[in-house]
């Protein structure tokens, strides 16, 4: 089995050869078209609803042109340099080994967190459809299959997760198409809500800029999940052709699917309806519009989504995992691949979701709390590693190997540091609002302590 090549400068892989190629450009493809439909979108969106009202639309376009931004830079250096370690191993070859560790290791904490809390979500809706079963057990067996899935080949991760997207992608297009045919009053037993939720209840902007900044910050956290396609590229067949379409398509995806959607559901609904946080954004819309059963149906789809995230949240921590020890920065038996599978990073990954899931019945006052403030920033450290990154390896590659610069960030370096004032801006956001203060702060603790025990390593290895 060949071993991963190396940047002999750097040290950084430029691809990992020892990790099979079972993704086709189909399962890649979907990947990138319902990676954007995520469990955010469909669970987390009735709270940002709540607190910003209709001006939820402008709190989803401001977070979208800023995912847009990052998506277009980590796809510039995925495309140049392919790695199951993405963004963590962009940064170190343009950092350093301390940031490599720093980024990648934080979001395999926030990942393998994150498979946790989606199997507990996934568990209360099938509790609710069969009463008096438990929570845990059903957690167990959801984990056990995207864990056996993720064992044995890529092929199944790709496979799940062309299926669940294309059930995500249809049902969200169903819902955009029936959305649109009822605010034009076209669609049968209907009658056009006209302006009336937009304008009236408060108006467009109901809790004030307090209200929109609560939404803004909800609406950057929905985004989360983007960056699986460029770990997954790297195990697909053609790696640049599969990063390079899916950054290229992201702004249409998102404009329709996140933008689009928060526009159907706050015309269709008044924004301050119990049913939007209680039910869901989707399922309220749909049941107000009194199709029979398509509430129902669209809790089906929020499973899906549930479950294709901790598919995809396993397979992208294993990946990660193994990315860190290949070069050197974790424990040496996660690195060990089997059929072309890193498989100790899988179950590593598995077993540390469902510790957390424990956590939530064991300490669900004080060490779930505190888990879950921990990671509640991290999206945005890596997003800040994502932008010094590119403005870091854009000169070089420029110099040194243009042709490599497949996709090239837009209006460079201009939007760049656009991008990174807006994660500083939201980073102040956060500090004002006293429920995300704590989640920056819990946050930041962990990541100063990743930086000091990367650079700690750095210096015992080199030396220096």
């Amino acid at each position: 089995m060949s071993r991963t090549t190396h940047d002999p400068a750097s040290g950084t892989p430029d691809a990992d050869v020892s990790l099979s190629h079972g993704l086709k450009q189909r399962h890649l493809s979907m990947i990138a078209l319902g990676g954007v439909i995520g469990a955010g979108l469909f669970v987390g969106s009735g709270a940002g609803i709540a607190a910003a009202g209709p001006s939820i639309v402008v709190a989803y376009a401001v977070s979208g042109l800023l995912v847009m931004l990052v998506m277009r830079m980590l796809g510039e250096m995925s495309a140049a340099y392919p790695s199951s370690g993405s963004f963590s191993a962009h940064a170190e070859r343009a950092i350093g080994p301390w940031a490599g560790f720093t980024a990648g290791w934080s979001f395999w904490v926030l990942l393998c967190t994150a498979v946790g809390l989606e199997g507990i979500g996934a568990a209360k809706i099938v509790t609710g459809w069969l009463p008096g079963t438990p929570e845990w057990a059903w957690v167990a067996l959801f984990m056990v299959v995207f864990c056996i899935a993720n064992l044995a080949a890529v092929k199944n991760f790709g496979e799940f997760e062309f299926w669940f997207a294309a059930l995500k992608v249809g049902a969200i297009t169903l819902f955009l198409v029936l959305g649109v045919l009822a605010i034009t009053g076209v669609l049968p037993g209907t009658d056009s809500p006209g302006l009336t939720n937009l304008t009236g209840e408060g108006g467009f902007l109901p809790n004030g800029s307090e209200g929109l900044v609560i939404g803004l910050l909800a609406s950057v956290f929905a985004y989360g999940g983007l960056e699986t396609v460029t770990i997954a590229a790297a195990e697909s067949q053609d790696p640049v052709r599969g990063v390079a379409s899916a950054v290229r398509t992201a702004m249409w995806r998102i404009a329709l699917f996140y933008i689009g959607s928060m526009a159907v559901i706050v015309t269709l609904v008044p924004w301050d309806s119990k049913a939007v946080v209680e039910k869901g954004p989707y399922v309220a819309a749909l049941d107000h519009l009194g199709i029979p059963g398509a509430g129902q149906l669209m809790n089906v789809v929020v499973l899906v989504a549930l479950l294709s995230a901790m598919n995809a949240n396993i397979y992208g921590s294993s990946r990660i995992a193994y990315s860190l020890v290949e070069r050197g920065q974790g424990p040496k038996a996660l690195g060990r691949v089997s059929g072309g599978v890193p498989r100790a990073a899988v179950l590593a990954s598995s077993v540390f979701g469902f510790v957390c899931v424990l956590l939530s019945h064991w300490r669900p006052d004080d060490v779930f709390p505190w888990l879950l403030n921990m990671i509640g920033a991290v999206i945005l450290v890596v997003w800040i590693f994502i932008a010094v990154s590119q403005l870091r390896l854009r000169r070089g590659l420029e110099r040194e190997a243009p042709e490599k610069l497949v996709v090239r960030m837009w209006a460079f370096p201009v939007l760049t540091w656009v991008a990174l004032a807006g994660m500083l801006a939201i980073f102040i956001l956060m500090a004002r609002e006293p429920d995300t203060r704590v989640q920056l702060y819990s946050t930041g603790a962990m990541t100063l302590a990743l930086a000091a025990a990367g650079y700690t390593w750095q210096r015992a290895r080199t030396g220096n």
